[in-house]
């Protein structure tokens, strides 16, 4: 097939206000897979990138940190634009803001916030074990009830403010009633972050997230104010937890006596650490959980089949994840001088993989623009491509998934959309801020 350079030239797939607009830019991904599934991707006010749209490259990639390496950054700049000199700069006032809560301690000299996005082994491997043991399935089997508890208990909350709204004027937002609040409470919970500070830690998320977008801007913040006050949070925490002793259940309290080489780990990286966690804990679990209710709105058939067949939960949240696919992207840069399907890929050139174009791959899913919940196998990426930097947090986010899904098809089952969602402006997360909804009350 000759390929058409001047089409691929228009192509537009990391652009913000065109995500807003009109959502992921399927055809282009449909048309890069097709004919220049590796891209050499340069537009202008865009640091140029090879775009890799195809699952197996994706994969490949992801399983060869020593190629493709994550220690100059993962995502493209700050709330995922910006120059690389502009990562690097936000980088650096992260690790200042975390050295500035250690101070002169007692664990040495800390370059504060290390984060674990950054590292490639072996230290990443290190560092990621620390806490990996609370995120398997037999962990959070016994996490199982409570998450079910809270989900029952904050659907109940939306179901009844849905009653209320509707009485009055008959909508409510989704994702700001109900989407927002599992994640946050569940990742809360597990950290031990005082409920007092809930509503302060999921702002700062909002904001660090979504700071290209109008809503979650502040006058001069480019999103550095949210994330400095996140790290500046949890210095004064881990201060608390320290002078409390250390002790605990909870993931701060795993990392605080975790050691590596019989040393303890530095503040600095605890803070850092606990920052990627509010992050991935609270957002990306929220996106999926709007997406695939709208999924689930957009496609009446799916939803009937799966309201009288809640063994199908599982299955049907795989399909959510694909569908939504709430990852956008994440970067490697290259090593050394290396070959994807003939393109040469030169030593420090970055790598872009779009995960939504991944999980629309006609090479793996059948009919990949068909919602199927009984799609069988499902193998998408929505958590990030498998490796060293594959989800560490997957496992609860499916158990989550599953408990609210089973509660809303049970409670309110005829959940339908007022008006279009509002999407976030974002190149990092494929998020819906507000998504107004209404149902009959039985």
């Amino acid at each position: 097939m000759v390929v058409d350079k001047r089409a691929l030239d228009s192509l537009d797939i990391f652009n913000a206000d065109r995500y807003v607009a009109e959502g992921y830019p399927w055809q282009d991904w449909d048309v890069l897979r097709r004919e220049a599934p590796v891209f050499w991707y340069e537009r202008p006010d865009t640091p140029p990138f090879w775009a890799i749209t195809k699952h197996e490259d994706i994969l490949r990639i992801s399983k060869d940190p020593k190629t493709f390496m994550s220690g100059h950054g993962v995502v493209a700049g700050v709330g995922a634009e910006g120059t690389p000199e502009e990562q690097a700069e936000m980088r650096r006032r992260m690790e200042e803001q975390a050295q500035a809560t250690v101070g002169d301690g007692d664990y040495g000299d800390s370059a504060g916030g290390h984060m674990i996005l950054n590292m490639d082994p072996p230290e990443h491997g290190v560092y990621r074990n620390l806490v990996v043991r609370n995120f398997t399935p037999r962990a959070l089997g016994l996490l199982e009830p409570r998450i079910d508890e809270l989900s029952g208990k904050y659907v109940d909350e939306v179901t009844k403010v849905l009653v209320d709204q509707i009485a009055e004027k008959g909508e409510c937002d989704f994702v700001t009633d109900l989407a927002a609040k599992l994640p946050l409470a569940v990742i809360c919970e597990m950290m031990g972050i005082p409920r007092d500070d809930w509503d302060q830690v999921f702002d700062w998320t909002n904001r660090a997230i979504g700071s290209a977008d109008p809503e979650y801007q502040q006058e001069n913040d480019d999103g550095g104010a949210s994330m400095m006050g996140l790290l500046g949070y949890f210095g004064d925490l881990l201060k608390e937890r320290r002078a409390a002793g250390g002790v605990g259940e909870d993931l701060i309290a795993s990392l605080m006596q975790a050691e590596i080489d019989g040393k303890k780990l530095d503040d600095g990286d605890i803070i850092s650490y606990c920052f990627l966690l509010i992050i991935a804990g609270n957002e990306t679990t929220r996106n999926a959980t709007t997406g695939g209710m709208l999924a689930l709105i957009q496609h009446p058939e799916q939803r009937a089949i799966l309201r009288n067949d809640l063994s199908l939960i599982p299955s049907a949240v795989e399909e959510m994840l694909r569908w939504a696919s709430p990852l956008i992207h994440f970067i490697r840069v290259c090593t050394v001088d290396t070959e994807i399907r003939g393109q040469l890929v030169k030593a420090g050139q970055r790598v872009m993989m779009f995960y939504p174009s991944a999980n629309r791959d006609e090479e793996v899913f059948p009919d990949p623009y068909t919602f199927d919940i009984t799609r069988d196998p499902n193998d998408h990426l929505a958590f990030g491509g498998f490796g060293e930097h594959f989800c560490l947090g997957a496992n609860l986010a499916r158990r989550e998934l599953q408990s609210v899904f089973r509660e809303l098809l049970t409670r309110v089952p005829d959940l339908q959309l007022v008006g279009e969602p509002q999407r976030l402006r974002s190149l990092l997360v494929g998020g819906i801020k507000h998504m107004k909804v209404e149902y009959t009350p039985s």
